[in-house]
């Protein structure tokens, strides 16, 4: 049975499993920078395809009406979501099965290729319906990649981060999702506005999306210098043991080791948590990177360029306070920076939008500072406990899915929910923020700070 709290946990070993003032070793200082720049390579591949919307719609979905091939297009940047559950799934159980680091090989590289294969695609005046459909297949690698890449990173710097330090190891490489669709949008925007359109249109948009796999073959060379986690060496071990024994004793039913099954057997009530947990910060994290800059150009009467340096100081505040918000997490706990995040993102919802969308510079960037400490607050448990719940054998297939499910389901919704009446994001906020927070009292999601399973 899952403890409920610390006290009551068997599982709990950070007092013996780490020397009271032990530092970082080399080897997990790599692993923090191979994980972190594999973060910020793959985000930026995924987040470009939006960044590039009214470009992509004008070649690949040519139409009369322009803003149909907008929404045709935005369609296919919502089936990436959709498909980064499959992802999670299919890449998680590969990783339970052969390893963390074996894995994230795979799916960066698969997101440079992607990426890269985007940019040279040919557009539909010179092939025809035969260039959207490459187009949406080339997006559906994108979100499956992302789907093992996302959950796969932080469970990989999870299992060699000391003990004490999870929280501050996760959420630095969390942090370094926050800045991709950022670099995105200014280079998109530098190239544009420094070429002719014909240009731009002709070549320049490539540009952004061929660097993409040199990119991933600099974070492949980091990565390289890394080792497979200690926890995963150790559950290898015990499964060669296991299967030694079955052998032994002709016992089929010791040997099997089915990852995606096991996973739904053992783990589904935590599935359920996490799906919540993480889907109120997919939410959060998806209005403050994407939409935000949108509402605040149009509701708050702001210009283009004005708004995409407000939100890029906003997602530069996420990145710095996010890592703290993650140490503070390793000191109290996980569920009381759930608790109080859900709370702090239901609270501060409806003055952070009043104020993004008052027409003020300064008080627009308020509005997005106040969103982003609520949810940075949130942050310091989400992000460690989403992967802390789950013991070594099954949780990549577990954390990935039920990660990836929750980011479809509710970070997907952002930016449908966005389309509404100023001031209806806030109330949706604080609706699934409530929800959250009933999900977490029902199914009692336990604190899981220092458990090593």
């Amino acid at each position: 049975m899952t403890p409920s709290n610390e006290a009551q946990s068997p599982l709990l070993t950070a007092d013996t499993a780490e020397r009271p003032g032990a530092g970082i070793t080399p080897m997990q200082r790599r692993v923090l920078a191979g994980a972190s720049v594999g973060q910020f390579i793959e985000f930026y591949d995924f987040a470009l395809y939006g960044v590039s919307a009214v470009v992509l719609a004008q070649l690949f979905f040519p139409s009369d009406n322009p803003l149909t091939g907008l929404l045709v297009l935005f369609a296919t940047f919502g089936v990436a979501f959709f498909i980064r559950p499959l992802g999670g799934l299919f890449f998680g159980s590969l990783a339970d099965r052969i390893g963390r680091r074996n894995v994230l090989v795979i799916t960066l590289l698969t997101i440079g290729v992607a990426t890269t294969g985007i940019g040279l695609l040919p557009s539909f005046e010179t092939i025809g319906m035969a260039a959207p459909i490459l187009l949406v297949l080339l997006r559906l690698l994108q979100g499956l990649s992302a789907g093992g890449e996302s959950a796969g990173a932080p469970s990989f710097v999870f299992e060699h981060a000391p003990v004490r330090r999870r929280g501050l190891f996760v959420n630095i490489t969390l942090a370094a999702t926050a800045l991709p669709s950022v670099c995105a949008a200014f280079f998109v925007l530098f190239l544009s506005t420094s070429m002719s359109d014909e240009a731009f249109m002709s070549w320049g948009w490539r540009i952004p999306f061929i660097i993409a796999l040199p990119l991933a073959l600099v974070g492949l060379w980091i990565r390289a210098k890394t080792e497979e986690s200690p926890a995963f060496t150790e559950m290898m071990r015990e499964q060669v043991e296991r299967a030694e024994r079955a052998e032994r004793s002709g016992d089929a039913e010791l040997a099997a080791h089915t990852t995606i099954r096991e996973a739904f057997r053992k783990n589904w009530l935590q599935m359920i948590q996490v799906v919540f947990v993480m889907g109120l910060t997919a939410m959060g994290f998806y209005f403050l990177s994407g939409y935000f800059i949108s509402y605040v150009s149009t509701t708050g009467n702001l210009s283009r360029d004005q708004s995409l340096l407000l939100n890029g100081a906003a997602m530069l505040a996420y990145t710095v306070l996010l890592p703290v918000a993650g140490a503070i997490g390793d000191r109290v706990g996980r569920r009381p920076m759930l608790i109080g995040g859900a709370i702090a993102i239901a609270v501060l919802a409806i003055p952070a939008f009043s104020l993004v969308t008052s027409g003020s510079v300064g008080l627009a960037l308020l509005g997005q500072l106040i969103f982003v400490v609520a949810i940075c607050f949130y942050g310091g448990g989400c992000y460690t406990f989403f992967i802390e719940v789950f013991d070594t054998r099954n949780r990549f297939t577990s954390a990935a899915f039920s990660y990836n499910l929750g980011y479809a389901i509710l970070g997907g919704t952002a930016l449908v929910e966005s389309t509404a009446v100023p001031y209806s994001p806030a109330y949706y906020v604080i609706g699934v923020a409530v929800l959250t927070l009933i999900v977490m009292a029902i199914t009692r999601v336990p604190e899981t700070r220092g458990w090593t399973k």
